[in-house]
């Protein structure tokens, strides 16, 4: 499921655009774009593989899940899992994010972790001097 897709350029959000119009943002010199999804449907993992050129081996990791923490740097990207835990009532549950950053977007898949980006969003973007520097 698509949680948001955004566009930034020269240290600010821009737009809240569709994944058809990623291709659009990403030929623009100074932005990225910023995707978010949880639990994905293989279709699109599969539309986003395509459009960022992402490694298929770490879109394999990412659909599956059940990866270990780790730090893989490809070609083209870099793809980074980690395993947060969440309280829910008494007990800890671990989920799983994989990351994939490269040089015009970053892009987050979540699956069994319900807290977001939403926080780490607004606090980016109240340092536009931060984001100029780009998606890493």
């Amino acid at each position: 499921m698509l949680v948001n897709c955004v566009a930034y350029e020269k240290g600010k959000r821009v737009a809240d655009i569709s994944v058809s119009e990623i291709g659009d943002y990403l030929r623009r010199p100074d932005g990225f774009v910023w995707v978010a999804i949880k639990d994905p449907e293989p279709a699109e993992l599969e539309a986003l593989q395509k459009e960022f050129d992402l490694p298929l081996l770490a879109v394999e990791d990412a659909s599956h899940g059940h990866q270990r923490p780790k730090l893989d740097e490809y070609e083209n990207c870099l793809f980074v899992v980690v395993q947060p835990v969440e309280k829910e009532a008494d007990e800890l549950r671990v989920g799983e994010i994989a990351i994939f950053v490269g040089d015009r977007y970053v892009l987050t898949v979540r699956r069994g972790v319900r807290e977001g980006f939403a926080g780490v969003r607004r606090r980016t973007e109240q340092e536009p001097e931060q984001l100029k520097q780009g998606s890493a």
